[in-house]
């Protein structure tokens, strides 16, 4: 399956426009997370600091929490914020935690020195959990304490989702707006190709010879070996044309010759070889004729211009003042400025067979139109003669065919031959009544006035 290179440079912007943006999106997520974790660590480690200020211990040795923190999650069972105190062979919980007991590691840790640990909470939960040991100096004498601060891993959980609702929407506005961004770079990069498809257009339809040197820099290189292609290709081109026509000439001789020997036959009283000859003379002939037509042809319609509704007119004026011309009224409905890739003499050698061979057989009126078609211009000629039978329309556009079957002689022959020349078709088909003609020829651009 074909691919054209525009979508294929799209298909791949976007995908990688789409895997940078996703890319970026999480990992925006996962320092949110680290930095949320960090934030939530240094908050516990404030919370266990104020509980292990507010410790203190009555004349029995009895620990108790003086100032306990003001937090009201410490106080709600099951409330997502917990402390728990170790010392001296004592146990103290905050209310948040009910019955439960925070399981803390069997690990050694340096005096003041916060740890952080993963725990399991009184519900089952994860819990992000803060541990510290001190020293504390007491008028009894000193003694260890162990103290914790924990939160419901949750809390941390719900901010990253949040944090990843609220980005979702800005990632994927960023991602439509760089995929737009791409396209329009794609769609401005490509324009240098799509001048050149244009140029070329014009080199086919014989407006300009070559591509030119108004491109960017890193398309120069193609367009110089396009127009040393066309230069070379124009050279291979007349010289073969040229070696054509001299092999033409080179023919007439000997034909001439051939025609000298069936005289001096029918001289001899041998008619009917003489008769031969100039048969097979003649025929070879027709075809060297109508290569040296073609051949010259094409030369003149390289770097002519033709237009339609001049030649038109110009044959119209003329035909309307034949015998035939007289009686029948010509129909024109070619618009202005349409032009064709043709010698304007050749133009009016093929419509004007094609034009007089209508107006043989019009009864009344004889139409000329003309438009332009994906860059050819259409010519259609139709008369309201009595047309030919179909099986005959199929023998007139067979190659090579040029007799008229409507008696107008060569006229058909000659028309296509300039037409095949000059890189257009033609074609018949039965109109109700009479006969229609179409031409289709290569377009031109007239140069700006």
């Amino acid at each position: 399956m074909r691919c054209s290179l525009r979508l294929r440079l799209a298909l791949v912007g976007t995908v990688t426009i789409g895997f940078a943006i996703a890319l970026a999106t999480v990992g925006m997520e996962l320092l949110f997370f680290s930095h949320i974790e960090r934030r939530t660590v240094t908050g516990l480690g404030r919370q266990l600091d104020q509980v292990m200020a507010g410790l203190a211990q009555d004349a029995q040795g009895t620990l108790y929490i003086e100032r306990p923190p003001a937090d009201p999650r410490f106080t709600t069972p099951y409330g997502g914020l917990y402390w728990q105190i170790e010392a001296s062979g004592q146990l103290l919980t905050s209310r948040s935690l009910w019955d439960y007991t925070l399981v803390l590691a069997e690990d050694t840790l340096p005096p003041g020195r916060l740890h952080v640990h993963d725990l399991i909470g009184p519900q089952g939960e994860r819990l992000l959990a803060v541990e510290r040991r001190v020293t504390i100096a007491h008028r009894s004498g000193p003694f260890n304490v162990r103290a914790a601060a924990a939160v419901n891993r949750r809390v941390l959980k719900g901010a990253r989702e949040d944090f990843r609702s609220n980005l979702l929407p800005y990632s994927a506005m960023l991602a439509i707006t760089l995929i737009i961004a791409g396209w329009l770079q794609i769609v401005i990069g490509l324009k240098p190709l799509e001048r050149i498809r244009k140029r070329l257009a014009q080199v086919r339809g014989g407006q300009v010879q070559r591509l030119g040197r108004d491109f960017p820099g890193e398309v120069l290189p193609l367009v110089s070996e396009v127009d040393a292609l066309l230069t070379r290709r124009e050279a291979d081109v007349e010289k073969a044309r040229t070696r054509a026509s001299d092999l033409a000439h080179g023919f007439k001789t000997p034909l001439q010759a051939l025609m000298g020997e069936a005289d001096r036959l029918r001289v001899k009283d041998m008619g009917d070889s003489a008769r031969a000859i100039e048969e097979i003379v003649g025929v070879m002939r027709q075809h060297i004729d109508r290569e040296l037509a073609r051949a010259h042809v094409s030369l003149r319609a390289r770097h002519s211009v033709a237009l339609v509704d001049e030649t038109v007119r110009g044959l119209v004026s003329v035909l309307s003042r034949t015998r035939a011309g007289q009686r029948i009224t010509f129909r024109e409905e070619v618009p202005g400025e349409l032009a064709v890739t043709a010698a304007r003499g050749d133009l009016t050698e093929a419509l004007g067979a094609l034009m007089e061979n209508a107006a043989r057989h019009a009864r009344s009126t004889v139409a000329i139109s003309a438009s332009a078609r994906d860059g050819h211009v259409v010519i259609v000629l139709r008369d309201d003669g009595p047309g030919i039978p179909p099986d005959q329309i199929q023998s007139l556009l067979q190659r090579g065919a040029r007799a008229d079957a409507r008696g107008s002689g060569l006229g058909l022959g000659i028309a296509r031959e300039i037409v095949d020349a000059l890189g257009g078709q033609m074609t018949f088909r039965s109109a109700d009544p009479g006969l229609e003609v179409r031409l289709t020829l290569p377009a031109a651009r007239l140069a700006p006035r």
